[in-house]
């Protein structure tokens, strides 16, 4: 696999923030020459620090998804474009609906758009959520279950999600989407809660503060960076997931009580605090979730591969030793 990047001409979209930049390392190291275009708006998860130690071998761009001309010059030549620039805050979509339109919908549809009048033959992998089921009807969730977002941002991502598909089959645009699930690891955003609320709790058993768990519960899954990565490598290359809609999960379910305690473990030492859900995020948390990602494994042979007390380990050590780049 490794062999399809070597020397080819990859764009991330969003690829500041954590999963992208994650991306953008691995790709440097299977040879590709890789393009990164981020806006760098402090409310979302990029940060320079994130390619530090590739910043010389990468050609990044600060501008905006929204800017089609930038957006034109960056599309037109790339093989393989890893779209996963996104306004990511379920809170935020609620009370700023219109930007995340923009940003998670129109901007999507503009990628597509650029790609077919300029790039047709460019191979598109968008980065959706498991947040667009909203609340499950069974478990662990399918591709097949139904999309119900509970929230702007689930609607808007859903949107994008299917102008990706619809792009495949009706215009031939090479193109695949993953549905992501809680992805952790190092580069994510810990300052606060607009990717994950783990990244809170990490920065918090860090500075030796307690943190707090909201409901205590609830059932989850966790992907490691590392994990996702593979994902989007193994679906960009293979010609089967053209088309396709995938779930990512992690190596194990549990829930949210038993995961503060796993940090603590990890961590040797903290403290948490179970407390209700605040009134405004009650109205949009979906409950328990964990995904089925069959399909995937079936086709393209992913699986998560990090357990996650390592995974809580390995993000641990990270931010130990660089959370002043993220504060």
């Amino acid at each position: 696999m490794s062999h399809v990047f070597n020397h080819a001409n990859v764009l991330i979209t969003g690829g500041l923030g954590f999963i992208g930049s994650t991306l953008a390392h691995r790709l440097h190291g299977l040879g590709a020459r890789v393009t990164i275009v981020d806006n760098l708006m402090p409310q979302y998860g990029g940060n320079q620090f994130n390619v530090a130690a590739i910043a010389d071998h990468v050609d990044i761009h600060i501008s905006d998804v929204r800017n089609v001309d930038a957006m034109s010059a960056l599309i037109k030549d790339k093989q393989f474009i890893f779209n996963l620039a996104g306004q990511s805050s379920h809170m935020d979509s609620m009370t700023d609906p219109y930007t995340d339109l923009e940003i998670n919908c129109h901007a999507q549809l503009s990628i597509l758009e650029l790609c077919r009048k300029l790039n047709p033959e460019a191979v598109v992998v968008f980065a959706s959520t498991r947040q667009i089921y909203g609340k499950p009807d069974y478990l662990p969730v399918d591709e097949k279950h139904l999309l119900r977002p509970v929230d702007v941002n689930g609607i808007n991502k859903m949107a994008g999600e299917w102008y990706h598909i619809l792009y495949n089959n009706v215009y031939g645009i090479r193109s695949c989407a993953l549905r992501l699930t809680n992805t952790i690891g190092p580069r994510m955003r810990v300052k606060d809660a607009r990717q994950t609320f783990l990244g809170v709790w990490i920065k918090q058993v860090i500075e030796g503060k307690p943190f707090d768990v909201w409901g205590g519960e609830q059932l989850r899954d966790f992907t490691f960076g590392e994990d996702a990565v593979d994902a989007f490598i193994a679906a960009a290359a293979n010609e089967r997931a053209y088309g396709k809609i995938f779930n990512l999960g992690g190596d194990r379910v549990v829930n949210l009580k038993d995961l503060a305690e796993l940090l603590l473990e990890a961590n040797q030492g903290g403290s948490f605090t179970v407390k209700p859900f605040p009134p405004d995020r009650e109205k949009i948390d979906i409950g328990d979730f964990y995904a089925d990602y069959a399909a995937i494994t079936e086709t393209l042979g992913w699986t998560p591969k990090t357990p996650l007390p390592t995974a809580l380990s390995k993000t641990l050590d990270y931010y130990r030793r660089h959370l002043e780049k993220y504060r």
